[in-house]
């Protein structure tokens, strides 16, 4: 079994070493790490085909297969995520505040690293850069831990990135993954805050429920996507057609991927077979409610209570019908996750109301729900999305990776 005391001790001691790094020194690390990626392609992605064939042979869904998928296209995203990060402006440092007390005392809020990260996450190999480089950059140690069925991806590319690090004079320990695919090492991992300093989950339902239910480290909360695209009275339906298919079909293993679609009654029965025209072309399966199959007959199956709050993560959609703005917000907020919701509309009050009361990380106006990452918002490759409150909110990019701490200065001062 795994030694996670070592693993937290030589991760402790990494961490102090990676605060002295200059921004030089850090982005060269990502460069050479970036160019060994793609260097040693071929080598990842034969350890991703083995990955790949014990996942078929065990009946994994399709589109948990497409997130453990590697090609040699998403091999270069994942070098040229971490050039992306490495031109990103280093946030350690910063002065957030500053003030000077009556008495002289100076005062500086400056952002600092975390210090450990330990991350917790399934079949997404390209996670393992991602997780690196964000962490890397900001002067934080990472621990990993895998999901089993993405062990040997892992494992290969976590060999590239502590190549890199040593070629480059620095601590391998900057990274290092739990090989241990055991359940009781990632439930003893949980309970390590003697060393690590957070902790963020990345997976599914079961995995993130059972990481905040059970770990004695700080959580960021990563949540699952039941992202809702909503068609107004007012809707451009041309665009709302092209956003749904975009939101739905263009990935569908993918926590910003639309699942549920909310329709206004007054425009149901022109849009909807528009819109099931569209999705047959990818044979996506639609469940909605009576309304809905008045208009869409057998080509649509009847929706239960499950339906509206699930997510898919396949060619599987939900629709609800509703006869007004209202009804919609309140429906999006009872089944939604928190994650990426958006409006289809032309009319801006009703876009605006949309965006200032539904309660979630990212509301869109008029755009897919797709864009809701890291990379689109020019933060670099993330971490994560997170649909909690406290602390980091939406995509997870450098900064939601620090904390911050005061720096006081003064020449003699004492307390009265």
């Amino acid at each position: 079994m795994t030694d996670l005391t070592q693993m937290g001790q030589r991760a402790v001691a990494a961490k102090y070493e990676l605060q002295r790094l200059t921004p030089r020194e850090k982005n060269g690390v990502l460069a050479r790490a970036a160019k060994l990626l793609t260097d040693r392609t071929e080598e990842i992605l034969a350890e991703n085909a083995r990955d790949m064939r014990n996942g078929e042979e065990n009946g994994m869904h399709p589109g948990m297969l497409d997130r453990l998928r590697l090609t040699g296209q998403r091999m270069e995203a994942m070098a040229q995520g971490l050039l992306q990060i490495a031109e990103l402006p280093d946030c350690v440092g910063e002065v957030l505040e500053r003030t000077v007390r009556p008495n002289g005392m100076e005062i500086e809020k400056v952002r600092v690293p975390m210090g450990v990260i330990g991350i917790i996450y399934e079949s997404r190999p390209n996670v393992t850069a991602d997780a690196f480089g964000l962490c890397f950059k900001t002067g934080n140690a990472v621990i990993l831990k895998g999901g089993s069925d993405a062990i040997y991806s892992n494992l290969a590319i976590v060999r590239v990135l502590q190549d890199a690090l040593e070629e480059c004079g620095v601590c391998r320990d900057a990274v290092s993954l739990i090989e241990d695919t055991d359940r009781k090492v990632t439930a003893e991992f949980m309970r390590l805050n003697q060393y690590v300093d957070v902790l963020i989950p990345r997976g599914g339902a079961g995995l993130i429920r059972s990481v905040v239910e059970n770990s004695t480290i700080p959580v960021i909360e990563t949540g699952t996507g039941n992202c809702h695209v909503y068609v107004d009275r007012d809707a451009d339906l041309e665009m709302a057609a092209d956003i749904i298919f975009n939101a739905k079909t263009q990935r569908i293993g993918v926590c910003n991927a639309c699942e549920s679609l909310v329709v206004h009654s007054s425009v149901r029965e022109f849009f909807l077979p528009k819109l099931a025209g569209r999705l047959r072309e990818k044979q996506v399966e639609l469940r909605g409610d009576e309304r809905v199959r008045e208009i869409l007959g057998e080509e649509c199956v009847p929706a239960c209570e499950e339906d509206y709050g699930r997510e898919y993560l396949d060619y599987i959609l939900s629709i609800k019908t509703v006869d007004s703005l209202e009804e919609a917000i309140d429906h999006i907020n009872r089944y939604s996750t928190k994650h990426s919701e958006c409006i289809v509309t032309k009319n801006p009050e009703a876009s605006e109301k949309f965006l200032r009361e539904v309660d979630a990380a990212c509301v869109y106006a008029n755009v897919s729900t797709r864009f809701t990452d890291g990379f689109e918002f020019g933060f670099g490759a993330e971490i994560g999305i997170s649909t909690q409150k406290l602390h980091a909110r939406g995509p997870m990019g450098l900064r939601e990776l620090t904390s911050y701490k005061y720096i006081i200065r003064g020449n003699g001062q004492i307390r009265p």
